[in-house]
């Protein structure tokens, strides 16, 4: 008898669901519109398998490029602490960053060019924030079940099966936000050490910060804030406008086929009855991750994700239409008919996508001639502040700390020379090994020979520094460096050994 009040309550609460998305449906009224909270239904479809694949492989990238060693340290790791980047075999230090400047244009440059042709593909396919969200959405349907269980579940009230299944849902969203956070903190800090640190409980508190803080912004914005991250949040909705023209790719609604919109039998004579292809079914409003209906045209919400174009034509095969009716065209081919067909102009006579790719040319130039150019030893020069000093053969001196930088990642070696014109010379023989990646201060003591003294004019000598690698003489560096001395003759100090 209880178990027979309770299905029928069950069943009640269902029916309650139902009708008030009928009610919606019958209203009008989009979930984008009425604000609420968007429970998007299950589809299939090629485009939908697509996009999981994409995901699939960006989310290993993510998740697996910090794991990799490359010449025994992580493969890729941007070490705050030591102020170096790893990225496989080169590394990089603060004084290349305006080469991660002009890396940033390009990929921008490369973005807006993208764009211009296909629209929104990176929303829609390769966006961390889009990719999250649906992976979270699915997390949302195994835990609750479809989008009429889950609306059902909104409006009951709090009972053990409403907890358990939203415990569970909110349980597993927070483990895939710290796994998230793992994995993005990992880039910064070798994340073998990072995960035996979590385990120990020993972790460093800067990073307990940043993995508490990334933690909750994924879970924030992936399980709460979703769709409105795109609308509202998301500066690339705003100005993507701007990079398009008549032949960009768009998701849009066949208005001239799809009119009037109606249901009908499959079958039926429906153009007799003045119908078009749309059945008025809305399953492209019920898929949409905004809430969007595309049929209302371009909206700045749609993310161009094609869940709408799945559901759609999954719906014309039932029917036995031609897919379709939803799809990815340009606003040139919507506002085509039969007997005006426009083709879209061709790349090469499209003023935005010229005009992106030559500038992307001109910095990829740039880009390539710092990198090719770029040396694989760094040196700079800084001189002591004790100006007056004199060896044994009264002699003046100047100590220099000469910064050397192995920007390979193998052991090198190194040897000192002086290039001038005057009679400035090295105290002695320099030779250094330098480690992969690092930075080692090396003294240098260079004198000036007596002879000519009287008759220099100047206080201040200009000259070379140069480092060379022993094994392969092309990796070389050069730094300019200063010899100041007094025209009289200095008082005896003793040598310093250097």
């Amino acid at each position: 008898m209880v178990a027979s009040i309770q299905l029928d309550i069950s069943t009640m609460n269902e029916l309650i669901a139902l009708k008030q998305l009928s009610e919606e449906s019958n209203g009008r009224l989009t979930p984008s519109q009425k604000g609420g909270k968007i429970h998007t239904r299950s589809f299939k479809g090629k485009f939908r398998s697509l996009r999981i694949g994409m995901a699939g492989i960006l989310a290993t990238v993510f998740f697996g490029a910090s794991w990799l060693n490359w010449n025994g340290h992580q493969a890729v790791l941007w070490d705050l602490s030591q102020r170096k980047f790893y990225i496989f075999g080169a590394t990089f230090f603060p004084e290349d960053f305006i080469l991660l400047t002009f890396i940033l244009i390009v990929s921008a440059l490369l973005l807006f060019a993208v764009t211009a042709i296909a629209g929104r593909i990176w929303c829609g396919y390769a966006c961390p924030q889009s990719s999250w969200t649906w992976a979270f959405m699915w997390i949302e349907k195994v835990t609750e079940g479809d989008s009429f269980r889950r609306a059902r579940l909104d409006t009951e009230s709090w009972s053990s099966n409403k907890i358990i299944r939203r415990g569970t849902k909110h349980l597993l969203w927070g483990l895939a936000s710290i796994a998230t956070a793992i994995a993005f903190v990992g880039y910064f800090m070798p994340v073998r050490e990072l995960v035996s640190d979590l385990v120990r409980f020993q972790l460093d508190v800067n990073y307990a910060f940043w993995i508490v803080t990334i933690s909750t912004l994924t879970y924030l914005n992936a399980g709460w804030l979703r769709e409105k991250v795109c609308a509202h949040a998301c500066p690339y909705a705003r100005f993507q406008i701007v990079m398009f023209d008549k032949d960009t790719t768009i998701i849009g609604y066949d208005a001239k086929r799809g009119e009037g919109r109606g249901s009908r039998r499959k079958g039926e004579d429906y153009r007799s009855q003045g119908l078009g292809d749309c059945i008025d079914c809305r399953m492209c409003v019920q898929v949409c991750p905004t809430g969007i209906d595309i049929r209302n045209g371009l909206q700045l919400d749609c993310i161009a994700c094609a869940a709408c174009v799945d559901a759609c034509d999954s719906v014309m095969e039932k029917m036995g239409y031609e897919p379709g009716l939803v799809g990815y065209t340009s606003e040139r081919k919507l506002a085509a008919d039969a007997n005006n067909p426009k083709d879209g102009e061709p790349l090469f006579k499209r003023a935005r996508f010229i005009g992106y790719i030559a500038v992307f040319g001109v910095v990829m130039s740039i880009l390539a001639l710092n990198l090719q150019g770029r040396d694989q030893v760094g040196l700079s020069v800084h001189r002591d502040r004790n100006v007056v000093r004199v060896n044994t053969l009264g002699e003046e001196v100047n100590v220099y700390v000469l910064k050397i930088t192995n920007k390979t990642q193998l052991a090198q070696t190194y040897k000192m020379m002086l290039e001038s014109d005057k009679p400035l010379y090295l105290t002695r023989d320099y030779q250094v090994n330098v480690a992969p990646g690092e930075r080692l201060d090396l003294p240098v003591a260079v004198a000036f020979k007596n002879q000519g003294l009287a008759a220099q004019e100047d206080s201040a000598i200009k000259f070379d520094f140069n480092i060379v690698n022993t094994l392969r003489p092309n990796d070389m560096a050069t730094q300019t460096a200063t010899f100041l001395f007094n025209k009289k003759k200095p008082e005896f100090l003793p040598k310093t050994k250097l």
